[in-house]
């Protein structure tokens, strides 16, 4: 951001609230305002102050809670990133421009941070109506997220077309799903000073080091039909997470996030407890060894599972 200084690591609100594509449904979490203020507190005390949400994550629950903490505190010290998402469009009468600013009056704001498409329906159909907001100055930076290589491109030739540029992109990379890197994605965006936000780089948990064969996701919530199959596959990375966690004085979690920044990537790491935010803030500020990072990529690879979710493709 040209104003506002990006912090190493985003907060993601995706579990906050319930409804359609909530928290409840997805995490199998239900946490309300009173569950999340402390959490938006510690964050902003430990200057995270980058936060990513959506219209679809509990069609409008999330921003609205988000909303009812970001109105407590300065529209400068805070950086709000939500998305437009295709998929919904005919809800807001098949403008982007309404579902926008139906997000800022959920989050309290009056110009968007950080405006992403979240998910490539028509990448020619869309992405124009980016350039409308930002000429209105409705929102000062664009993304597109769960894009591959080629429609990221489109997208930037139509931006830059009218003088503007994608900003960010957002796509699923973690130790166990790096196709964003193997396709050139990474690549392009460091060449073209585009920022790479990644999101769930610790897997929804199954990265975390609190789940494993014996230790299984509570059953009943998405993440628990796609991760508790593969638990077993993931101790041996996991084991190794957490021995170079002791020589760092992290937990399994914060190497997972550690090895996101190495990559030079912006992770965005879910927040439902205090705690949560402050692994994260310690985790930007460590770095991990070259030696360290090829030894968690080699035994990331030997799990040999898919993390691509039902909503995603593979990039490469």
């Amino acid at each position: 951001m040209s104003e506002k200084k990006m912090p190493k690591i985003a907060l993601g609100a995706w579990s906050w609230g319930s409804g359609a594509v909530g928290g409840d449904q997805v995490f199998g979490n239900h946490l309300e305002k009173e569950d999340l203020q402390p959490i938006f507190d510690a964050a902003m005390q430990n200057g995270l102050n980058l936060w990513d949400t959506a219209t679809v994550y509990g069609m409008g629950a999330s921003e609205d809670i988000l909303g009812s903490f970001v109105r407590q505190v300065k529209a400068e010290d805070v950086i709000i990133s939500t998305k437009f998402t295709p998929q919904i469009a005919g809800m807001y009468g098949d403008s982007m421009a309404k579902m926008a600013e139906a997000s800022c009056q959920r989050l309290g704001i009056d110009v968007i941070d950080i405006y992403w498409i979240h998910n490539p329906m028509d990448v020619d159909r869309w992405t124009p109506e980016l350039i409308s907001l930002l000429k209105a100055g409705k929102v000062k930076q664009v993304g597109v997220s769960n894009h591959d290589l080629s429609q990221i491109k489109r997208a930037n030739e139509i931006l830059q077309a009218e003088g503007f540029k994608v900003s960010a992109v957002q796509n699923h990379f973690s130790l166990l799903n790096r196709s964003s890197e193997r396709a050139g994605i990474l690549k392009y965006c460091k060449e073209n000073d585009i920022k790479f936000f990644a999101y769930m780089v610790l897997e929804q948990g199954a990265l975390s080091g609190k789940y494993d064969t014996k230790h299984p996701f509570p059953a009943g919530s998405d993440r628990a039909k796609s991760y508790n199959p593969i638990l077993a596959q993931l101790e041996d990375l996991t084991a190794e997470m957490a021995k170079i966690g002791e020589a760092h004085g992290l937990s399994v979690a914060q190497v997972g996030t550690a090895w996101a920044i190495s990559k030079g990537v912006l992770p965005i790491i879910g927040v439902t407890k205090v705690r949560h935010v402050e692994d994260a803030a310690k985790a930007a500020s460590v770095t991990l060894t070259a030696e360290e990072i090829s030894r968690l990529e080699e035994l990331a690879d030997k799990t040999n599972v898919s993390t691509i979710r039902e909503w995603e493709k593979k990039m490469d």
